[in-house]
């Protein structure tokens, strides 16, 4: 895959990316911070997603999703981070075109099934509490599964729109992206060409992904908490919030992140506040899944120990 020539006949091959800091005597603190955060994210959803598995008690719909939310982050921190411990390691920050291009994919593409995902658990846990009579049949093991595939499918479909719609520019130079790896905002600031029908896709397509979502969710949560303010058992309204307030938390950490990075196009240039909210948004938000999910949860917590320890009772 090769960039379009600009005007002057010049084409750009590679990117170069500038990285959190280009003090090299940070570098060191830097990988080591890294790693141990990559480690770390990917451990802990794996112990989730394995807790799952063995747990029977665990085998319900909101599981079924936790397990594919931590999918999804393992898959979202190693689009990033590993490509960028690589370059601190060699000290090369040339990307290829065509692998900033696949980096962007993906990474949107995992991103926008985090979008639809999150707002299946919303619907979960409106149907397990203000429907529970039909919640057996209305979210059964197969609307369960075309939930997720409906999910990948619509994220694959934004992924490819912005990819395609970004090789339609011209790069003539420069070719240093003021980030840690690809992303649609700081590529646009090197195009020699309007960028004018890219910004305005990524924003409708923002909107779909993020906006509609955020309104089912809302609405979802609204007859939630009108359902469990009319619970009369204390312990129970209790637990009904604790269980949506973790999905919350997870919202909107997510979507606080995503909506300031890609609905505030044409503000400013590329600066640290966009790099502090890549690193939240690759790093923070899968790493901290995990920990929302299992704090004050005894049956993912004592799921999560008979993994460890080896007991299955």
């Amino acid at each position: 895959m090769q960039p379009k020539s600009g005007a002057n006949g010049t084409t750009i091959t590679e990117f170069l990316l500038l990285g959190l800091v280009e003090t090299p005597e940070l570098w060191p603190l830097i990988f080591v911070f890294f790693l141990f955060a990559y480690l770390v994210t990917v451990g802990g959803n794996l112990s989730i997603l394995a807790a799952i598995l063995m747990e029977p008690k665990l085998h319900t719909p909101m599981y079924f999703f936790l397990g594919n939310l931590s999918v999804l982050d393992i898959g979202c921190i190693t689009v990033t981070v590993p490509s960028m411990l690589s370059r601190l390691l060699s000290h090369k920050r040339e990307v290829p075109y065509g692998a900033c291009l696949t980096q962007l994919f993906f990474f949107h593409q995992l991103a926008g099934v985090d979008c639809f995902l999150l707002t299946a658990m919303a619907y979960d846990r409106f149907l397990a509490i203000c429907r529970p009579l039909t919640y057996s049949a209305r979210m059964s093991h197969s609307v369960q599964w075309i939930l997720v595939a409906v999910s990948w499918a619509c994220a694959f479909t934004n992924a490819l729109i912005h990819t395609i719609a970004l090789t339609t520019l011209n790069f003539c130079g420069p070719n240093e992206v003021n980030h840690f790896y690809c992303d649609l905002p700081q590529l646009f600031q090197l195009s020699c060409s309007s960028t004018q029908l890219n910004e305005g896709l990524l924003f409708a397509m923002s909107f779909v992904m993020a906006g509609v979502p955020v309104v089912l969710i809302i609405t979802s949560y609204i007859h939630v908490t009108a359902a469990v303010l009319r619970i009369r058992s204390v312990e129970g309204r209790k637990k009904a919030f604790f269980t949506c307030g973790s999905h919350l938390t997870v919202v909107c950490l997510f979507y606080g992140t995503g909506i300031f990075n890609y609905m505030r196009m044409g503000s400013q240039n590329a600066s640290d506040k966009d790099k502090a909210v890549g690193i939240f948004n690759t790093v923070f938000n899968p790493m901290l899944n995990p920990i929302i999910y299992s704090l004050r949860n005894p049956d993912v917590q004592g799921a999560l120990w008979r993994v460890i320890t080896g007991k299955r009772h």
